[in-house]
């Protein structure tokens, strides 16, 4: 096999790490090199791009230790069977290219993930042999996300939480038939078990000892997954139920939706339920309506008759288009779980209203100025000197906000 350069090998495996979506670097503790005794932040703005809760652009090396993998799962471009060119970096090969990226201010930290190569702890171990010489060779403070191995041994993993800012576990399918149909070498049960583990870990750092002692932080903005969607023909209640249970059982800070898309060379054979990279944004919408706008499940996938969300538009306004009774809402009188429910009106934008009303009346130039979104919002609320009127109750309303119908080609 003839000897790759490193130019070569970044541009396959930073190539093949796009697959993996749970790349975020939110939520993590604060540092930085600004005392003169190391290399590197995790703070500050903007060869991957991830974005904080706050809105900054953080840049990550975004790449795979190797696409080689012992692992035949169905949907993985880099399965065994696969052939797409392969390439392996060494574990210095990557901290220098870590620390070179860093100081020309390519990127603010690395996200590294793997293929499996000769097994699940000789993979890890070099992943966090990786993660140890950035910290303690290089003195490196920026941020570091490890894609861990839930086959791995436990205190591997371990040692990883207390060199990285986060950990990823992914569940890889919505259901524990799919991941044993489609991805036979791993377990479920395994896959569960570490991540209970992180859990655990990640609380008891934050427990003092009897004198007061603060032990090792672990893996401070904490673990997140990636769920594989449109490959198995689950549908959207079926993934949000999943997305549910893994946040109340983990304290996940972020499940990552990645839409499958059968590749060319693929024997795959299940028809998509739907486009999947539109699917994905409905799903991160539906994602942030249950867990920061207080919606239940079975409110937001009842829309459509088959569990799935409504693709051509978001699924608050599925709802409200449903629940019309309920509207158009009075902004000066109603509650703030109301108030979330109106297609249009995110969390800041509730929180200045209650604010503001306290003060004085709101109109409708005061709802615009506070970042509310009042195309669609409109139709839906009352305020000083507007009233949608027949608007709410209009036939023609879903079309009012849904895409316009396109002229298939001919050809």
């Amino acid at each position: 096999m003839a000897q790759l350069s490193l130019k070569s090998k970044l541009a396959i495996l930073s190539d093949a790490a796009k697959y993996d979506a749970s790349c975020a670097s939110s939520g993590s503790s604060r540092r930085d090199s600004r005392d003169g005794k190391g290399l590197g932040s995790n703070e500050g703005s903007g060869i991957c791009h991830a974005y904080a809760p706050d809105g900054r652009c953080i840049s990550l090396l975004k790449i795979l230790m190797t696409n080689f993998c012992i692992y035949d799962c169905s949907y993985c471009v880099n399965r065994v069977s696969s052939n797409v060119p392969r390439a392996r970096f060494s574990v210095d090969e990557i901290v220098r290219l870590t620390i070179d990226f860093y100081r020309r201010n390519y990127i603010e930290g690395l996200f590294l993930s793997s293929g499996i190569i000769r097994s699940p702890d000789a993979t890890m171990s070099d992943m966090v042999q990786i993660a140890r010489k950035l910290r303690r060779q290089e003195n490196f403070r920026g941020y570091i996300h490890l894609k861990t191995i839930p086959d791995a041994a436990p205190e591997l993993i371990e040692e990883a939480g207390l060199l990285a800012d986060r950990l990823s576990i992914n569940v890889e399918l919505p259901t524990d038939t799919s991941v044993t149909r489609f991805a036979p070498e791993k377990s479920p049960q395994q896959i569960r078990q570490a991540m209970a583990n992180v859990r655990v870990l990640k609380d008891s750092a934050k427990d003092r000892s009897h004198t007061g002692k603060r032990p090792p932080r672990f893996a401070p903005a904490g673990q997140s997954t990636q769920m594989i969607i449109g490959a198995d023909g689950s549908n959207d209640t079926m993934v949000l139920r999943q997305s549910t249970r893994l946040y109340a059982s983990y304290r996940l800070k972020r499940v990552y939706y990645s839409a499958f898309s059968p590749i060319p060379d693929s024997s795959y054979k299940l028809p998509l339920i739907s486009p999947p990279l539109q699917r994905e944004h409905r799903l991160y919408q539906a994602d942030w309506l249950l867990r920061f706008y207080g919606f239940a499940l079975d409110e937001i996938t009842s829309v459509t008759p088959d569990g799935n969300l409504d693709l051509q538009i978001d699924p608050k306004l599925a709802w409200a288009l449903q629940h019309r009774g309920l509207f158009p809402i009075d902004v000066n009188t109603a509650d703030k779980d109301m108030l979330l429910r109106i297609p249009g009106f995110g969390v800041k934008t509730v929180s200045r209203i209650l604010t503001t009303r306290r003060h004085r009346h709101l109109r409708y130039e005061d709802l615009l100025r506070m970042g509310a979104s009042m195309k669609k919002a409109r139709a839906f609320v009352t305020a000083g000197g507007w009233s949608p009127s027949k608007l709410t109750d209009s036939a023609d309303l879903r079309a009012r906000f849904a895409p316009p119908p396109e002229q298939l080609s001919l050809l």
